[in-house]
């Protein structure tokens, strides 16, 4: 689980990155998407990582197989 999310906030670092890159380009729509993206799944990471009212994740109640 810890390698997914860290992947997540790679790529959400990554996505930013790119659409900064393409709005000055003049690429509005990929950009705008690109950044859409992002924000999507900065917000995964935040449910998965954020603690519940007892104080555990939800990252911590995936079963370990």
């Amino acid at each position: 689980m810890a390698i997914a999310l860290s992947l997540l906030v790679l790529t959400t670092f990554a996505l930013v990155a790119g659409g900064v890159v393409l709005l000055r380009r003049g690429v509005r729509t990929q950009a705008w998407l690109m950044l859409a993206l992002a924000a999507v799944m900065a917000l995964n990471v935040a449910i998965w990582t954020v603690p519940t009212r007892s104080g555990t994740t939800l990252a911590q109640g995936v079963p370990i197989q």
